[in-house]
């Protein structure tokens, strides 16, 4: 499809509603995704960051466009143009979303690493929503070669924390045979931005992908991640932790896809919520016929530091193969309060108390994390949540 093409599937298709079983505990009333300005910007933005790491390239996006720094000798790490065979492969034009991105994204970002490549440094991606009313549409191509191994880290963030936008963005990731990539997107935006996000990822024979997400800011929208085991042997692992507070709402929709035999996957989320948060979190593993031996997982585990707090867990199986081995878990549950009154009566005060049960609540998680600047980031990230007395 052409762009006018493209705008008119955005068009015929409806916004969402909590009658869509997907969108069930998510309402978007009020919410009109043609109501702010597209892109728009005179420079790109200087906006904070939670990571602080020692990269070999980097891509500063904002409304304004795309800066490119560094890009490693021996790869593609450029401007995405329109015409790739892999665009749209993956995330395409299904739903409303996905359909607004693919009519109006202009900066986008490929990562090509070749045959055989391994870099020692991750690649480092920040997206800054900076225009106020504004909207950023974004999108992200990634293609290792086979028998490549490298990482690349994408932050979204907000010029300020008074900022009102609307973010978009759609990420395709290819990992083709033996390679293994390392993904990390986290997700820092101010409370009034919308944030919606289509994240797919096909990793085919004997590779792997180990995935980070995680989530702090935003006002509200929908996080969709895929993983599609296409090959005999591959191997995904993802691994979510997220933290709301004040009237924040964090809807995760993750699939399982095993369309081949001998296939693992192991999706972990957790979160901690106050004040009026809520999140939402959907499941599904799908085993097809023939994904023989295949081996899933799937769980969320939420804690709730208030009891105006929400949580939503809804875990699924699809199974259509007689020989796997396919498990998933949920619980929701509000701070131990004997712990937490044992903490005080040994010197800490209520928030420091709560700063310990939250760092051993997401410690497991955190352990699955390999980039150890990026699981130290979190952690410190998460622990600030928590305000001071």
């Amino acid at each position: 499809m052409n762009r006018a093409e493209l705008v008119e599937r955005y068009r015929a298709l409806p916004l969402p509603t909590t009658k869509d079983e997907h969108w069930r505990f998510t309402d978007l009333a009020g919410f009109d995704p043609d109501a702010w300005t597209a892109n728009g910007a005179a420079e790109i933005a200087s906006a904070p960051s939670l990571l602080d790491l020692d990269v070999a390239g980097v891509a500063e996006v904002g409304e304004a466009g795309i800066e490119i720094q560094g890009a490693p000798k021996g790869i593609r790490f450029e401007r995405l143009t329109d015409d790739h065979e892999f665009l749209y492969s993956l995330v395409g034009w299904d739903e409303k979303f996905a359909a607004h991105n693919a009519a109006m994204w202009e900066h986008g970002l490929l990562v090509h690493v070749p045959r055989g490549v391994v870099l020692e440094k991750p690649l480092y991606v920040r997206i800054a929503n900076s225009v106020n009313g504004g909207s950023l549409f974004w999108r992200l191509l990634v293609v290792a070669e086979p028998e490549s191994r490298f990482s690349v880290i994408e932050e979204y963030t907000s010029a300020s924390p008074e900022l009102e936008g609307y973010s978009n963005a759609a990420v395709e990731i290819v990992v083709k045979d033996a390679a293994k990539v390392e993904y990390v997107s986290v997700q820092n935006l101010s409370l009034g931005t919308w944030h919606f996000a289509s994240h797919h990822a096909r990793v085919e024979r004997d590779a792997e992908l180990d995935w980070v997400a995680a989530g702090f800011g935003s006002g509200k929208g929908k996080i969709r991640i895929q993983n599609d085991l296409a090959g005999s042997g591959a191997t995904s692992r993802v691994t979510g932790a997220y933290f709301a507070d004040g009237t924040q709402h964090l809807d995760y929709d993750t699939f399982q896809e095993h369309m081949a035999p001998n296939t693992t996957s192991d999706f972990a989320f957790k979160g901690a919520l106050r004040d009026k948060a809520r999140a939402v979190w959907r499941g599904m593993i799908r085993v097809e016929e023939g994904a023989q031996k295949t081996n899933a997982y799937q769980e969320n585990r939420n804690l709730l530091l208030s009891k105006t707090a929400h949580a939503d867990s809804i875990p699924g199986l699809e199974i259509l193969a007689n020989d796997v081995r396919c498990t998933h878990g949920a619980t929701l549950g509000q701070v131990d309060r004997e712990l937490l009154f044992y903490l005080m009566t040994r010197g800490l005060n209520r928030a420091e108390a709560e700063r310990v049960i939250v760092r051993g609540f997401f410690q497991d998680v955190l352990d699955r994390v390999e980039l150890e600047p990026v699981r130290a980031a979190l952690a410190a990230a998460l622990e600030a949540r928590i305000p001071q007395v």
